[in-house]
């Protein structure tokens, strides 16, 4: 079965939407996400782009904040502080990457941990790993929402997460592995230095392939029946298309997906997900869900 990222996206905006309507007829105030987006990367352009427009739909206020490529790494820590202290912002993010010349781990860490809506904060990984309430990273939190939505099976299932990223691997690894559903996994974690990966995804009901290497999961990897979830988007040139390239998951999704009971396409699985995760968590933060006011 297809998992249909875009179509449980777009419930999960009308039901933030609903929401946010409650609130407002409450008396409440919008949500609002802030975003800074350093220098002109394409991937970033698109990404910050989408998220604004799901920010409307989701009735949420919504302000960019752009900085050129020189900006300085002082600049940009004096303008996370600025929203840290800004009691309209109820969460922002700093979209990666960011110039060489910047720590981003430097700029993470100055994130006030209440308004980190990405979940990148230490705090907010920290208590995500020990089963706290917190800010889960929107790509992991996407990924365990499809599974809920389309029930598939985790408990005792055999689990292989493909990476090992901050923002993907560790902590998808670390939510499967949790006691609670979808989770209570069997999981195992392969990176550049795993030996016999073919051997050990061969034995997966669950495969997560967050590797960013296009095509890497082959028909002779995946034992039928298997559930799989691509979260790869390489951008692979097609003359073809306006854009002049085509996005590419970590699975050749031709060759596998007849073997699968259920897969994620790409695009339109993960990545519509990850946006909408990014959303709740916003709604979170302006409700004090989390972290109390």
């Amino acid at each position: 079965m297809l998992i249909d990222g875009k179509k449980i996206s777009d419930q999960i905006k009308e039901e933030i939407a609903a929401e946010v309507e409650k609130m407002i007829a409450d008396g409440g105030k919008r949500p609002h996400l802030a975003a800074i987006l350093v220098g002109h990367d394409g991937g970033s352009e698109t990404y910050v782009a989408n998220k604004v427009k799901a920010c409307e739909r989701c009735g949420f206020t919504s302000t960019l904040i752009r900085y050129e490529d020189d900006v300085t790494e002082q600049e940009l820590l004096d303008a996370v502080e600025r929203l840290n202290n800004d009691p309209e912002v109820d969460g922002f993010i700093v979209q990666l990457p960011l110039p060489r010349h910047i720590s981003e781990q430097k700029i993470i860490e100055a994130i006030d941990y209440r308004k980190d809506v990405d979940g990148f904060h230490p705090v907010n990984v920290g208590r995500m790993s020990i089963g706290l309430p917190c800010f889960v990273s929107a790509t992991p939190a996407g990924i365990m929402e499809l599974l809920a939505r389309y029930n598939v099976p985790t408990k005792g299932a055999r689990c292989v997460v493909l990476g090992r990223s901050n923002i993907v691997g560790k902590p998808v690894a670390n939510l499967m592995m949790q006691k609670h559903q979808p989770g209570d996994a069997t999981v195992t974690v392969c990176h550049s230095s795993t030996k016999n990966i073919k051997e050990i995804c061969r034995e997966a009901d669950i495969i997560i392939a967050a590797l960013g290497h296009p095509g890497f999961v082959t028909a002779d990897m995946v034992k039928p029946g298997a559930a799989i979830i691509d979260v790869g988007t390489t951008r692979v040139p097609d003359s073809s298309r306006k854009s002049g390239f085509r996005l590419c998951g970590d699975v050749d999704f031709a060759n596998v997906e007849p073997l699968c009971s259920f897969i994620t396409p790409v695009p339109g699985g993960v990545g519509p997900m990850t946006i909408v995760s990014l959303m709740k968590n916003t709604l979170l933060a302006a409700r004090h869900d989390i972290y109390p006011a």
